[in-house]
């Protein structure tokens, strides 16, 4: 497979670079998860070079998808039969988790993403370990239609998750992406996400990241201050949990652009909420 079927910039970059720190942590002898197919995915690409503040980032990249794993884990013997990962990229999470028999999972992403994604599982053999339903969407547009047509059912609970998204959304996409969550979202449904507060885009060390953001066509384009109160007043009882607090809980360093001895007030949030309203 060559490195012109994943297109390597925008938002598609982002996804091979998150790929490439979870087949790193992969091969750890100490590793917080086992990715088996991570390392395709980039091998088929091609390995990117990334700039310092990507180095920077690989331990909160980690932290991230432990955190979010156990999310789901939680989420699917609690009452969750099925879930929701918006911008799935190259995660793996219905062929690496153990879920319940039963257990439904949908992932949507961009088509060209998606195609490169099934195309490098479906060389490999894989099997998932759920009822994996991939749906092909741009999530500016009308997404919940297709995943309606997918099958998920928004009578019963459902896990969501909203990874590596929201930055590159604008306030009001942000919005109308929660509005729509919020409509297929029944009660004990669960909601992750992650986002970045104002002070963390003005941190120094990603100036030049915000840069070649720009020409790729992937800015950030948004922040949340609080997304507890963000989350209140759409339906969603939240809390956050600072990376300091997974790192100790996972006897890792904090990642340095998450550490606030180091950023101060910056923030990268990891979020978790319970359907409310």
């Amino acid at each position: 497979m060559t490195t012109d079927t994943l297109p390597t910039h925008g938002v598609s970059r982002t996804a091979l670079i998150v790929a490439q720190a979870r087949a790193t942590e992969s091969a750890r002898t100490d590793r917080l998860f086992d990715d088996p197919y991570a390392r395709s995915f980039v091998d088929a690409a091609g390995w990117i070079r990334v700039a310092e503040a990507g180095r920077l980032n690989q331990g909160h990249f980690v932290l991230r998808t432990r955190f979010f794993d156990d999310f789901l884990g939680r989420a699917a013997t609690s009452g969750c039969e099925q879930a929701v990962i918006l911008a799935a990229g190259l995660d793996s999470r219905a062929y690496r988790l153990p879920w319940p028999d039963g257990f439904t999972l949908y992932e949507a992403d961009l088509p060209a993403l998606m195609e490169f994604k099934d195309g490098v599982l479906g060389g490999l053999g894989a099997r998932p370990s759920c009822d994996r339903r991939p749906v092909r969407a741009d999530l500016r547009d009308d997404w919940p239609c297709l995943l309606l047509a997918a099958g998920l059912d928004p009578s019963r609970p459902t896990a969501w998750l909203i990874e590596g998204l929201m930055m590159y959304l604008d306030p009001d996409d942000n919005d109308l992406l929660l509005h729509r969550v919020g409509t297929l979202a029944a009660p004990g449904s669960r909601l992750a996400l992650e986002h970045v507060n104002g002070a963390y885009t003005r941190l120094p060390q990603l100036a030049a990241v915000h840069e070649r953001l720009k020409h790729t066509n992937a800015a950030w384009r948004s922040t949340l201050e609080d997304p507890v109160a963000w989350l209140a007043d759409r339906g969603w009882s939240a809390s956050t949990t600072p990376q300091t607090t997974l790192a100790a809980t996972h006897g890792r360093p904090v990642p340095e652009l998450t550490d606030p001895a180091l950023v101060g007030d910056a923030r990268m949030w990891l979020v978790e909420a319970a359907r409310t309203a």
